[in-house]
């Protein structure tokens, strides 16, 4: 007979979670599982806020179940590990990505893309295999199988490792897959918030020539004296832009308001292309004749699968990549929120989880 979820999952954990799509969060009990074979259970230090968290607390996509515990870049010391579990042991650093599980049968998943399963269990907001809801790493600790799991390079500090875990896959990956890691290339990045800061600090260790394009001129001196970017483009300044016209190879777009596309494709050489993982919450207008002319490309990615993410970790930790980040107090989330919302962060929040939540 299959156990009750309450005795598979016995293990009393506390965290913050949001209780209906106003988004503000409060302190929330519930429970983790038992480490079982091939579980790591580690407690979490440090945890950094995702502009999908919040999204999904508002229920901006309109997929959100309440009680919500949001948290899908997470990082801490592992207490616990099942008697299978072979690559990691208590002490370890380690961190946990937005992907709890998949099916491990599929395309995808044979090919260590885990991130596109089709059954692809989220950290928060889903259902595990048992029935049981996923919380995230706005909490105290977090159990799960041991090939989500990724170890912290001991050079990288572990609340700045945290936002790499989301922001460092998002920009990472596409990076590598679309041609864009060659030295040399001419990378463009939109937007110089959260995930773009991340990108231009990868492209220029990939040696790339990178261009900055903002809605914002104040933040010239950030994107070239701070991250090293080559050049900086004011998107709404056309004498700029059309200086600019076809001398990108790719572009990086992290913007998550809604915003046009027309302007960055003419920005491109023929077959550039412009990768989208910002996620605005509205369709984007894209006319196909600035697509024809040029065989330009207009592409998505979302994240990566856990060896790229381990790949991508220890990539920074070589070249010493990490985010610009703001350490907040537990209590002080929902504020964060607001000021996520405003753009007022420069340029990740991190949760310092270990100091500063306090069971109630």
């Amino acid at each position: 007979m299959a156990k009750a979820p309450e005795e598979e999952h016995p293990v009393k954990a506390f965290g913050w979670a949001a209780r209906d799509a106003s988004g503000v969060l409060s302190p929330f009990k519930f429970s983790r599982r038992v480490t079982k074979d091939e579980d790591v259970s580690f407690k979490i230090l440090y945890c950094g806020i995702c502009h999908s968290d919040l999204h999904v607390v508002k229920n901006d996509f309109g997929n959100s179940t309440y009680p919500l515990l949001p948290g899908h870049e997470i990082v801490g010391v592992v207490t616990e590990v099942g008697s299978k579990v072979q690559k990691y042991k208590v002490g370890d650093r380690v961190g946990m990505t937005g992907i709890f599980g998949a099916c491990h049968t599929c395309e995808s998943c044979e090919n260590n893309l885990e991130n596109y399963c089709p059954k692809m269990i989220q950290t928060y907001n889903d259902v595990d295999h048992d029935g049981t809801k996923t919380y995230g790493g706005y909490s105290d600790h977090m159990v799960a199988n041991e090939r989500y799991i990724v170890r912290i390079p001991d050079n990288l500090p572990l609340d700045a490792a945290a936002p790499l875990l989301c922001a460092g896959t998002t920009t990472y990956s596409p990076l590598r897959y679309f041609g864009l890691d060659k030295p040399g290339t001419k990378v463009g990045v939109v937007g110089l918030g959260g995930l773009g800061h991340v990108a231009v600090k990868f492209a220029k260790a990939f040696g790339a020539i990178v261009t900055v394009i903002s809605t914002s001129p104040s933040k010239k001196q950030d994107a070239i004296e701070e991250l090293g970017a080559d050049s900086f483009l004011v998107s709404g300044n056309q004498d700029e832009m059309q200086a600019a016209m076809g001398t990108l190879d790719g572009i990086i777009d992290t913007v998550s308001a809604v915003h046009a596309l027309v302007p960055l494709l003419f920005l491109l050489k023929s077959h550039g292309k412009i990768i989208m993982v910002g996620a605005p919450k509205k369709p984007l207008d894209l006319p196909v004749f600035p697509l024809i002319m040029g065989r330009k490309m207009v592409a998505g990615s979302a994240g990566s699968g856990m060896k790229e993410a381990q790949e991508m970790i220890d990539f920074a930790g070589k070249h010493n990549i990490t985010p610009k980040i703001e350490v907040i107090p537990m209590d002080y989330v929902n504020t964060a929120m607001e000021r996520l919302a405003k753009a007022d962060v420069k340029y990740r929040f991190v949760l310092d989880i270990g100091n500063t939540l306090k069971a109630a």
